[in-house]
C-alpha cells in the first residue's frame, strides 16, 4: 500500500497541506475508535480528504478529495470504497454523499491544515479553492473542524495542530465546532514523525478524537485537560503561568515609555526561530518599558533554554515561575543585556551571575519534562 504522498511537487505540497500518514498513526487511530466506541461496525467511516485512502479500511467507507491523482490511486487500493472527486469544503452537505440524516457517520482522517498568516514558508502558500462562507477560516484545518460539524458526524477521529485547542484566539476560531462537540480521548505525536515535514522545529500534532455533544466544550475545559503524548508524559496547560500574564507579544505602538525593541512573539517555537532584542523599532517589533525590561529579558533567556523543552510545548505560550523568576531578575537581565553592545546600558550593576542559578530555575520550572541534553 502507498503511504507516503508521491505525486505532488513541494508547492503543491505545502498549500494543500498534502502530508500523508504512516501506518502506524493510521493503526493509533483506529485502536483509539474501537476502545471509545460500542458498536463500530454500524458506522459509516468517511475521510474528506482521502489522498492516497490510508485510512479507509472497512468495506462501509466514504473517500473524497480534489487530487484526481490521488482519489484514482486510492480506488485502486481500496476498489471496495466509494469515492467522491471534488472540493470537500465546497456546498457541504450530507446529501452531496449520498447520506441520510438517519446514518451514523464517524470522521477520520489527516486533513490539510496551513496557516496563511504564518510566515514559514510563505512564499509557496497561495489562496485555496472556493469555499462555504460558513467554513472560511486563515488555516485550512479549521475549515475542515467546521464541514465536519456540518456534516453532524456523531465521532470525528482526526490528526490536527494541537495549537488549534491551546490557543485561546485558534479555539474560538472553531466557532460552532466546539459548541457541538467534546474532546473524549487523544494522544499528542510529533510532526516529525512525518518524513517530509522539518526535523529542526518539530510541533505538536494531536490524534483527537471529538463526540457529538451539544453541551460541547470550552477553552476552560481545555485548560483543564490531561493531554497524553505517544511518547509518554502527561500535562495539564493549567499548571503553569505564562509570560503572555505579565507582559504583550504583539507591537505597542502606544508605549510611551520605551527603553528596547523587542521582536514580535507567537509561541515557543517562534522564539525559536525569530530574534529577540532589537536594534531599532520595526513594523513588527514590541515596545518595552522599564518596568517590563526584566521580563524581556526572562523571554531571551528562555530562548537559550528551548533545546531543553520537549516538542510537544513547542505550541504553548512561553511559562514561568513568576515569584521563583522575581528572586533571580537581576540574574536574568544580566545574562540577557550583557549579550547586546546596544542594551549594555541597561545593565542593573556590574556582577556576574554563575549561570548555575538560571540553569537550575529552569530544571525546577520543568520537572520532569527538562530534557536534559547531556544524560
Amino acid at each position: 500500500m502507498l503511504h507516503e504522498q508521491i505525486h505532488l511537487k513541494l508547492e503543491d505540497t505545502i498549500n494543500y497541506g498534502s502530508y500523508y500518514t504512516p501506518k502506524s498513526i493510521v493503526d493509533m487511530v483506529y485502536n483509539m475508535l474501537h476502545q471509545n466506541i460500542i458498536n463500530f461496525s454500524e458506522y459509516i467511516i468517511m475521510d474528506t480528504s482521502c489522498g492516497y485512502g490510508n485510512f479507509l479500511r472497512n468495506k462501509n467507507s466514504i473517500g473524497a478529495d480534489f487530487d484526481d491523482t490521488a482519489i484514482l490511486r486510492a480506488k485502486q487500493q481500496n476498489p471496495e470504497c466509494c469515492f467522491f472527486h471534488h472540493n470537500s469544503l465546497h456546498n457541504v452537505s450530507r446529501r452531496q454523499y449520498n447520506l441520510t440524516p438517519a446514518d451514523k457517520l464517524i470522521i477520520v482522517g489527516n486533513p490539510p491544515y496551513n496557516d496563511t498568516t504564518s510566515l514559514v514558508r510563505k512564499n509557496l502558500k497561495q489562496k485555496n479553492s472556493e469555499i462555504d462562507t460558513d467554513l472560511i477560516s486563515r488555516d485550512l484545518g479549521v475549515s475542515f473542524l467546521l464541514s465536519y460539524n456540518k456534516l453532524e458526524a456523531d465521532y470525528i477521529c482526526v490528526l490536527h495542530p494541537l495549537s488549534y485547542l491551546i490557543k485561546k484566539t485558534n479555539f474560538e476560531s472553531l466557532k460552532q465546532f466546539k459548541n457541538n462537540y467534546i474532546l473524549i480521548d487523544s494522544v499528542i505525536i510529533s510532526s516529525g514523525e512525518f518524513s517530509s515535514t522539518s526535523k529542526a522545529t518539530q510541533f505538536p500534532i494531536i490524534i483527537a478524537l471529538y463526540k457529538r455533544d451539544k453541551q460541547g466544550m470550552s477553552y476552560e475545559n481545555i485548560l483543564d485537560n490531561t493531554f497524553s503524548t505517544k511518547d509518554g508524559p502527561k500535562f495539564c496547560l493549567r499548571a503553569w503561568d505564562k509570560l503572555s500574564n505579565y507582559i504583550t507579544k504583539y507591537p505597542n505602538k502606544n508605549e510611551k515609555d520605551c527603553i528596547a525593541h523587542f521582536y514580535t512573539m507567537r509561541d515557543i517555537n517562534a522564539l525559536k526561530r525569530s530574534r529577540t532584542f532589537i536594534a531599532s523599532e520595526s513594523y513588527n517589533s514590541i515596545r518595552v518599558s522599564r518596568d517590563k525590561l526584566a521580563l524581556y529579558c526572562y523571554a531571551d533567556v528562555f530562548k537559550e533554554y528551548i533545546q531543553h523543552i520537549p516538542y510537544y510545548f513547542g505550541n504553548s505560550d512561553i511559562i514561568i515561575s513568576y515569584n521563583e523568576f522575581r528572586k533571580l531578575q537581576d540574574a536574568f537581565m544580566q545574562k540577557s543585556l550583557s549579550k547586546y553592545d546596544f542594551l549594555k546600558h541597561l545593565l542593573p550593576s556590574n556582577k556576574v551571575y554563575d549561570d548555575t542559578v538560571i540553569r537550575n530555575y529552569f530544571k525546577s520550572l520543568l520537572g520532569e519534562y527538562y530534557e536534559d541534553l547531556e544524560s
